[in-house]
């Protein structure tokens, strides 16, 4: 028999998420996203406030094609104007307009913001959050977001828990405390609650968590209160929101279900899908994914120490607090100066191959001495594997570089548009060959110049691209002198990789990352055997 409460996860990604600097969703985007939250088994989702914009109230429109199983959707508005009727209020017929059988209303909780900031005496705060509560209940399922309620609390108890309760009698199912300006502590949190708790016991209203992350601790707040007696928490994938962000419902789900004792999410069903949601949403926003990330960043099970890799080969929860696959997220050993001969025979063995001692310190030795340069190998597996293969005689060149020459600069007065060209001389099985190519801006030109090169030996050049290209000055200090490093990420049909370059001269630092990229191409492709002359 199951004897775990269940908890209802409120996802507001859609329109809280959005108000965090620099993200932007499109129409197409909420869809998508929507429908993602939807297949992983969000309880709610919030599309957004149909009054603000033309987009959120198109979405609402649009995700009525949408088939989002058991999940609900919710639009979100505020409590009626003051001086006016609900049922005249143009954000409360919005509401309505966008049809969801789930409607979150926002209302005042702290005296001084009602009087303050809206204006109104305390009474009419009251009647205002009564009146609309009681107004749209006949229509949908009420979800009352008490805004800043741990500050009301603070501030005026009395009057604070005279708002919810407010919202309570008049027909809310969900009672949602907001620590709005996220500045609160577990205990703080825990001690709300449980005398809110007491107080809306009563009316057998549901309660809820909404925190944001302004004091770090809006994970450690949200399972606070599920402690102190909430059922639902609310907050966005990867923790996107205004200023500091929201709780990152990505950790909150994961404590739950894998820490928490007691309690179930989603069912119960598996989170194997939720670093995948979690990249998906990065992605959707063209936000950089945070490596750090607990439980689904890439470096949440990334281990560089050799000492850690050392013991993590033996046992993996020695330095691991979990199986990454059950979050699907996965082990990364990475190697650098601070590795051993762990790190190396790990990701040697990573790749089906083994490798003796000697060889081993023979890797670390050259590792060693290229970070020493400035090559950093944690984010370049390819060039990585290309080292390894040079330290064990098994590399085998399939291009010889001869001469290359870059101009760049010029403007291009029929395209009014800036042009780089590169000039190649590269030897490929026994013969010279001269190309050059065009592009927009030199390592494109490069790029274009060197695949044209070779695509005659090895037409599976073709089928690779690059996809990113990331520059850093290594010793700032040197100036215009500067080591620089240059990382190349290059992808085909079937995966990516990633490779690095370092010099003085950031045409031969980019050179030398893409020279890696497409021997790494080629060293992987089986029909990459040069013939014995051009076709």
């Amino acid at each position: 028999m199951n004897t775990k409460r269940s908890l209802n996860i409120y996802d507001t990604t859609l329109r809280d998420g959005t108000q965090g600097e620099g993200v932007s969703l499109s129409l197409q985007d909420k869809l998508n996203i929507a429908s993602r939250l939807a297949e992983i088994g969000v309880d709610m989702i919030e599309g957004g406030y149909p009054l603000s914009n033309e987009k959120d109230a198109m979405f609402f429109q649009k995700a009525k094609q949408l088939d989002l199983g058991k999940s609900l959707l919710s639009a979100f508005g505020m409590t009626r104007r003051r001086g006016m009727k609900a049922s005249d209020d143009p954000g409360i017929a919005a509401l309505l307009a966008a049809n969801t059988p789930v409607i979150t209303v926002v209302g005042k909780s702290w005296d001084f913001h009602a009087t303050e900031v809206l204006g109104v005496s305390l009474q009419e705060n009251i009647d205002m959050i009564a009146e609309t509560v009681e107004y749209l209940a006949k229509y949908a399922q009420i979800v009352y977001d008490a805004e800043h309620f741990f500050d009301g609390y603070r501030a005026n108890p009395t009057y604070a828990l005279d708002a919810v309760e407010a919202a309570a009698k008049a027909g809310a199912k969900w009672i949602v405390f907001c620590d709005t300006n996220g500045g609160s502590l577990p205990e703080q949190v825990a001690a709300v609650v449980s005398d809110a708790k007491s107080r809306l016991h009563p009316h057998g209203v549901r309660l809820g968590i909404h925190c944001h992350n302004d004091g770090d601790l809006a994970t450690a707040n949200s399972l606070a209160a599920i402690d102190a007696g909430c059922d639902q928490i609310q907050g966005t994938i990867n923790g996107i929101g205004e200023r500091c962000g929201n709780a990152d419902l990505v950790c909150v789900i994961s404590n739950l279900q894998f820490k928490k004792q007691g309690y179930e999410v989603f069912g119960g069903r598996p989170l194997d899908h939720l670093t995948e949601l979690s990249r998906f949403v990065y992605e959707t926003a063209n936000l950089v994914p945070r490596n750090s990330q607990p439980f689904v960043g890439r470096s949440a099970f990334a281990h560089k120490g050799g000492m850690h890799v050392h013991a993590v080969n033996k046992f993996a929860h020695t330095y691991e607090h979990m199986n990454p696959a059950l979050v699907g997220n996965e082990r990364r050993i990475l190697v650098s100066e601070l590795s051993g001969r762990s790190n190396i025979a790990a990701l040697v063995q990573a790749d089906g191959s083994s490798v003796d001692r000697k060889l081993q310190d023979q890797i670390l030795a050259q590792v060693v001495k290229q970070e020493n340069q400035g090559y950093q190998y944690e984010a370049a597996e390819a060039s990585f594997d290309l080292l390894v293969k040079r330290c064990s005689g098994t590399y085998t060149p399939h291009f010889e570089t001869i001469k290359y020459q870059i101009l760049a600069g010029d403007l291009d007065t029929a395209r009014n548009q800036q042009f780089a060209e590169a000039i190649l001389k590269l030897k490929i099985n026994n013969q010279i060959c001269v190309e050059a190519a065009e592009g927009h801006g030199p390592v494109n030109a490069m790029d274009a110049a060197l695949r044209k090169t070779l695509s005659p030996f090895y037409p599976c050049v073709e089928t690779m691209q690059l996809v990113d290209y990331k520059v850093r000055v290594v010793n700032g200090e040197a100036g215009t002198a500067a080591r620089i490093r240059v990382n190349i990420e290059s992808t085909d049909e079937h995966h990516s990789w990633h490779t690095i370059g370092v010099s003085e001269n950031i045409i031969e630092a980019s050179w030398a990352a893409l020279v890696d990229a497409v021997e790494y191409h080629l060293h992987r492709n089986h029909s990459a055997t040069p013939p014995n002359e051009a076709s």
